[in-house]
């Protein structure tokens, strides 16, 4: 068997204490991190701790739906444009306008709370969210604009 260097044996046994320690501080900051990420999960899930329900109380299902469809031109026929409500059980949410032309199309989104619009609402979107409110899966709007 070959002389080995002792300082070279020593060099090799520092460098492989070093990749331990190394190692085992790696795993303790994965074991910490892994721990966060189930807490949150658990807390998205609404199992967190401080809080009886989650957040999950907090974000209402979008369960009042309603489309009016609709001639935005008087030269434009299919009903191509429409507005949509999408709201919870407390009227909260948003109601979607796209204006389809012969050359472009235009598409709004506006907050909606408590079955109010957050800025001034164009008469088919007010109708759509009536419609949302009073629960109707879908209305076919027909109203038409010269």
């Amino acid at each position: 068997m070959p002389h080995l260097d002792p300082e070279l044996l020593n060099a090799l046994a520092m460098a492989g204490v070093a990749i331990g320690a190394l190692s085992l501080l790696l795993s303790v900051l994965a074991q910490v991190r892994l721990r966060r990420l189930r807490r949150t999960l658990a807390e998205l899930r609404g199992g967190g701790r401080g809080s009886s329900h989650g957040p999950h109380a907090e974000v209402g299902a979008l369960r009042r739906v309603a489309v009016v469809r609709y001639d935005a031109f008087g030269d434009m026929g299919g009903r191509l444009s429409f507005s949509a409500a999408l709201l919870d059980d407390a009227g909260d949410g948003l109601v979607l306008t796209s204006i389809n032309g012969r050359t472009e199309t235009r598409t709004y989104a506006k907050g909606i709370a408590a079955g109010r619009g957050e800025q001034k609402l164009s008469p088919e979107e007010q109708e759509a969210i009536s419609a949302a409110m009073r629960g109707a899966r879908r209305s076919a709007g027909t109203r038409r604009h010269v």
